[in-house]
C-alpha cells in the first residue's frame, strides 16, 4: 500500500528531481507532484509525494528538516474536505 505525503513550506526554487532524491533515501518514490501557481507558473510552496515503501520513515525523518533555509512540514495527506456548493462570488 502506498503512502501519500504532504510536503509544505518548500523553497520556491525546489524541483521535482530534488524532492524525489531527498525522499528516495527512505524508500521507493512513485510520484512527486509540486503545485504550481496557474498565473505565474511559480511553485506555490507545497506538493505531494507518493511512496510505495518507506513513507512513515520519510515523514519521521524529514518533518521540520531544513531545506534551503526553510523548515519543511511533512505529514501524511489527509482526505480533501468537501467544498461548499455555494457559487463563487467573483
Amino acid at each position: 500500500m502506498s503512502t501519500n505525503i504532504f510536503v509544505g513550506n518548500l523553497p520556491f526554487s525546489s524541483t521535482e528531481d530534488e524532492i524525489h532524491n531527498i525522499f528516495s533515501a527512505y524508500g521507493t518514490v512513485e510520484k512527486v507532484n509540486l503545485i504550481m501557481d496557474r498565473e505565474t507558473g511559480r511553485l506555490r510552496g507545497f506538493g505531494f509525494v507518493e511512496m510505495s515503501s518507506g513513507g512513515n520513515e520519510a515523514i519521521a525523518a524529514l518533518d521540520q528538516c531544513e531545506l534551503n533555509g526553510r523548515a519543511l512540514s511533512v505529514n501524511e495527506t489527509r482526505p480533501r474536505e468537501e467544498r461548499s456548493t455555494r457559487p463563487r462570488r467573483w
